[in-house]
This record gives C-alpha cells, structure tokens and sequence, in this order.
C-alpha cells in the first residue's frame, strides 16, 4: 500500500509499505477515508521528538471503514463506518478503569523508553515515534486498529466525513482542555493557540457554560476564524502585550481559566523568544514555554491552568513562584480519547459543534510534503490539511 513516511527532518517522502495484518485478536483493520495533519505532529517532522526513524509512517487524527476484524473484535463488523481516537489503549488496565486512555499501561509495548524521561510509561499512540509504541500512523491507505472495541467507533448514519474526522483527535483534545479547565456558568476562558485544537477549547468552552471566552494568536485569518466561527474575542499578541490586555478585558482581574493549545513549539518575540529558540536548536531545551509562561502570569489568584500543547521534556525559566503564591490549579496530559468521543459524536450530530469548517484543503498522499508545508507555513489561511487515501493527483 501507499503510505506517508518520515525520511529526515522535513523530509516525507510517499512510499510502497507492507500492508498491514492482523496480530492480535483485538485488532482490525481499517481502509483509511481521511486523516488530518495535527500540530503535534509538526513537532516530529521538525526533529524535536528523536524516536522517530526513517521510514515510520506519519498520521494519527482518522476515520475509516472496516475490512477486516479480529476474532475477539465484538463491536464491528466489515464495512462498519467508524472514527479512531489517536491515543490507544486496552480499556483493561487500572488506568482504562478510571478512564485515563492516555496512561494506559499496556499498549505501548516500547514502554522503557519513556520511562527514563518521564519515570513512568505512557499509552501508545499511532504514528508518533517509537518513544509511543511504534505504531504505523494513519496517513495511508490502511491501518492496523489495536483493542479496536476500545478506541474505535461507530460514525452515526448521515453524518459526512468532514464534520466527524476531527472526533478523532482535535474536537476530544479540545474538549478535554475544557473539561480540565474548571469551567463554570460566568468563567472567563483565555484560549493560547488559535488553530485546531484551539478552536475545539473555545466551543467546548461555551458547551461548558463560559460567559467569555478570548483566543490568542498571532495569525489573523486564525483569529478571523475564532470570532467568526467559535465566537471569542480576539487579541493578537504581535500586536499588544498580552498580559496588560487580559488584566484590561478583564477588569484587572485575569481570566479564571487559561489553555494552552499551542505547546513546545511556541512563537513570540523578545529576548525571551530568542532564548527558547536558541537553546531549543541547539537542543539544550526541550521546549519553547512561551505561552505557559504568559498564562502562568495572566491567570487570576486561584484559577486553573489547563495544558493539552504538547511538551516533550524540559522547560526553563517557568514561573513557579508565581504558580505557587496565585494558588494556581494546574491540569495536563494527552487527550483520553474514549472518554470523550461518544459524546463529541452526539454533539455533532445534534447540530451543537460542526468542526468540518477546519478542512480548509484536501489532498492526496502523493501531494504529503506541500500539505505539511503549507500547514507549517500557515499559507493559503490553512487550518488543517485532510488527506484522502484514495484521491489521485
């Protein structure tokens, strides 16, 4: 088959793979109808996340229909319409139990690599790098589905692709940020990042009962999106300072709860800028916590933090002081997403949320390498590039 593969930093390149098989009876294989270029995955392509080898295949955000199940897969059958969510777990273990997917101890069979980063193991999640399991991603014309019963789902009859790939990960990553965020009738809601993810906060943060919610960004047509779309205002951080403007909006006070949508690979300006960017090429840091810092500093005496930005290891110059002394809640991880997608599937097809406006361009595999350029560049006022397997150039 056809597949989206990582040769070298910023390199993909379209290759013939094995197509994949049955190795567990829990598994099922998948022929994949769209899969969505995420923002995570711009960390890999640009060699900040190392376990990742040339020839892995890309891709985690998907849906597709079923080809063929294994003999212990009780939940569908050949043919069944379904969307995946991106992290995989057993549904078994103590963590699937308490409903953390993303904590799943069984699914990441490569468990002892980031148990010496992050001193504990993490669930699997597909195409994205060894460190995670090592499992061929979406970006392909066929996937193998592990604890399929688990992590796949049904897509209700009359719902079009568009408006339901993003179930898979940015609508239930968004969603979660909200959940974690504290949200109640009248919070005001500040929302880092205004792309995928991003947007998928500010909704849920209005499901949740926000009285207001702001998006920062430093792109307009992202901001654009924000007002016309997820209804926030809107502040552009090239274009004033952020925190002043927050006390401002907010009579002095800060917003009650702060995302971070945009993680590790923040832009912004100063020396503080130049000083992540310098120590991050020259991998001395991890990560650029631009926008933790800013949120650490706006949020109001007792408010919440909520992290879904992806962070790989480790940060300077955070804050802490200020964390500690404002009393700050701070919530984070990787989306669970079989907590959240039966819901989020309800919503759609209730009318509530239509996340099919982020498909702003659809491509074919052959066309990989420009639609992750254009996604990195933000040309064209892309939101998100959608693959379609089956389309020809």
């Amino acid at each position: 088959m056809k597949a989206l593969c990582y040769n070298s930093v910023k390199d993909l390149r379209v290759e013939n793979v094995p197509d994949p098989e049955i190795i567990s009876p829990k598994d099922m294989i998948v022929r994949v109808t769209l899969s969505s270029v995420c923002g995570s995955d711009l960390h890999i392509i640009n060699g900040f996340i190392p376990t990742v080898k040339a020839g892995d295949v890309l891709g985690h955000e998907f849906m597709g229909e079923v080809v063929e199940t294994g003999r212990d897969v009780k939940k569908f059958v050949k043919g069944d319409r379904v969307v995946v969510a991106s992290v995989i777990a057993c549904g078994e273990c103590h963590y699937c139990n308490e409903q953390s997917y993303s904590l799943c101890d069984n699914s990441n069979p490569n468990a002892y690599m980031p148990e010496k980063l992050y001193g504990d193991t993490m669930a699997g999640i597909f195409g994205y790098t060894h460190a995670f399991g090592g499992y061929a991603g979406s970006h392909a014309q066929y996937i193998r589905v592990p604890f399929a019963d688990n992590g796949a789902f049904k897509v209700p009859d009359g719902l079009p692709d568009d408006s339901v790939i993003f179930c898979s990960d940015a609508f239930p990553t968004g969603y979660m940020a909200a959940d974690m965020a504290n949200i109640k009738p009248g919070s005001v809601v500040a929302v880092w990042g205004a792309g995928g993810v991003g947007q998928m906060a500010m909704q849920s943060a209005w499901l949740m009962g926000a009285e207001r919610v702001i998006a920062i960004d430093r792109e307009p047509y992202r901001l654009g999106v924000a007002k016309e779309k997820s209804k926030a205002e809107t502040l552009n951080f090239t274009e004033l300072e952020i925190l002043e403007a927050l006390k401002d909006l907010t009579g002095g006070r800060g917003p009650d709860c702060c995302i971070d949508a945009v993680g590790m690979e923040a832009s912004g300006s100063g020396i503080g800028y130049a000083y992540d960017k310098a120590k991050q090429w020259a991998r001395i840091e991890n990560d650029r916590p631009l926008v933790l810092r800013d949120a650490i500093m706006a949020c109001r005496k007792g408010g919440t933090i909520s992290i879904v930005g992806v962070y790989s290891g480790f940060a300077d110059k955070i804050p802490m002081g200020a964390a500690m002394n404002k009393a700050l809640t701070f919530r984070m991880g990787q989306m669970h997403g079989p907590k959240y997608i039966p819901a989020l599937l309800d919503h759609v097809q209730n009318g509530d949320v239509d996340p099919s406006f982020l498909v702003t361009h659809k491509m074919g595999l052959d066309q990989g390498q420009q639609g992750y350029d254009m996604f990195t560049k933000k040309e064209d006022n892309c939101m998100r590039v959608v693959f379609d397997p089956q389309m020809r150039m």
